[in-house]
């Protein structure tokens, strides 16, 4: 890979995760602070909800419509440049109802992007095992920048996040159009069954994949409690730069990525995920339990844990389902893994936190301890629902 296109294609990376991050994980703290409703934490449930619905949505658009017909530079380029229409929209929208249809319609426009820009850099890398990891490390950094900034200038509350988030969009959906030439597949055999994946479905006959599937949707509904109200919960309680606070946990994620390959062949699958899953209740309890004092370094252990929560579970089962599909289905077996966790589990779960949240309000704010137990419950649940069920051939446990 030339210098140039990788030097491109870092940029890329760094803009496109940095748009995420600028509004992503502020965005409760935002509604609660200018969408004034009762229910207030059912609609940022709903809020967050959005994403996971674009996500079950966006297969369709990239299968069918953007790998078929489009070059992807430049589809990337009309999408960020849309989606920044649309988040400087969302600051002039108070009503709880029509701002769910913002976020909607921009993660419509936003999550096909991912799988773009990760094809664009695919299609220009030379070796993509070894060189994509240091390029996609760029979107890490670019989502810590996003929280430095953020809490660096004070606006965690502030329309100004999604401004931002904007300018940087623009930024790159201009940047997208000089990016190397990405034209569309000759063939793609663009049926909807495909581009969700469905062929994959086939993987669902293996029992021990079958526990792990339901396993993956299950723990979407902790990590839901994490992504709508960690952020609006630091900032109750009075911590200080919350979320620059928070972009300790992408530091996490960036240092034990490294390990899992290691850890992946010594340990097996099985130890993985269950080390993933105690990670979760580990963390919902030092958040029960911490507080702006003594408790600080709960806080700390909560948020440095996502490293673990996400790496030890979530790459982890990806790469399980890349090695249970193998090479024919390879492509269909992530796209659905993507699709029934990212897509429904994140659904029923960002559905359920606002839920849980709305009803621990009190009148100083609300019952963090009981929110973030209820959580820490659900990954004890499927922890031992794994544990039990999940036998898995050694050979593929410990297969290089």
């Amino acid at each position: 890979m030339k210098t140039n296109t990788g030097i491109s294609l870092a940029i890329m990376m760094f803009l496109q995760y940095f748009i995420w991050g600028a509004w992503y994980v502020t965005l409760g703290t935002y509604m609660s602070e200018h969408i004034k409703v009762a229910d207030i934490d059912t609609k940022i449930g709903d809020a967050y909800m959005a994403l996971a619905i674009a996500t079950m949505i966006s297969p369709f658009f990239v299968g069918m419509i953007a790998d078929r017909f489009f070059a992807a530079q430049k589809m990337m380029g009309v999408l960020h440049i849309g989606g920044a229409v649309v988040l400087y929209l969302a600051t002039m929208v108070f009503d709880a109802d029509v701002f769910f249809w913002v976020v909607l319609l921009y993660s419509i426009l936003y999550m096909p992007t991912i799988a773009l820009s990760n094809s664009i850099a695919f299609q220009h890398m030379t070796d993509p095992g070894k060189q994509f990891p240091w390029i996609r490390v760029f979107g890490t950094v670019g989502w810590i920048v996003a929280g430095f900034l953020i809490s660096g200038m004070g606006i965690e509350k502030s329309s100004n996040t999604f401004v931002i988030a904007a300018a940087a969009s623009v930024a790159l959906g201009l940047f997208s159009f000089i990016l190397p030439n990405t034209p569309p597949k000759k063939d793609t055999g663009g049926s909807a069954g495909k581009a969700l994946g469905v062929e994959a479905f086939a993987l669902l006959k293996d029992k021990a994949y079958l526990i792990f599937f339901i396993a993956a949707i299950l723990i979407c509904v902790p990590l839901s409690f994490y992504y709508g109200f960690a952020n609006k919960f630091l900032n109750e309680i009075g911590m200080e730069n919350a979320a620059r606070n928070m972009s300790f946990g992408q530091f996490s994620e960036a240092i034990f990525i490294l390990a899992i390959p290691f850890l992946f062949n010594r340990i097996g699958v099985k130890k993985m995920l269950v080390i993933g899953m105690l990670a979760w209740i580990l963390r919902y309890v030092a958040f029960a339990y911490g507080d702006t004092g003594s408790g600080t370094w709960l806080l700390y252990a909560g948020i440095i844990l996502h490293g673990v929560c996400y790496d030890f579970f979530f790459v982890t089962g990806y790469m399980y389902t890349e090695k249970k599909a193998g090479e024919k289905i390879k492509s269909a077996a992530q796209g659905l893994f993507t699709f029934a966790t990212y897509g429904l589990g994140m659904v029923i779960g960002t559905k359920f936190s606002g839920y849980i949240a709305n009803s621990y309000v009190t009148e100083g704010g609300h019952d963090w301890k009981s929110i973030w137990f209820v959580p820490a419950y659900i990954a004890i649940g499927v922890l031992i629902y794994f544990i039990l069920f999940f036998r898995e051939k050694k050979q593929i446990q410990s297969k290089a």
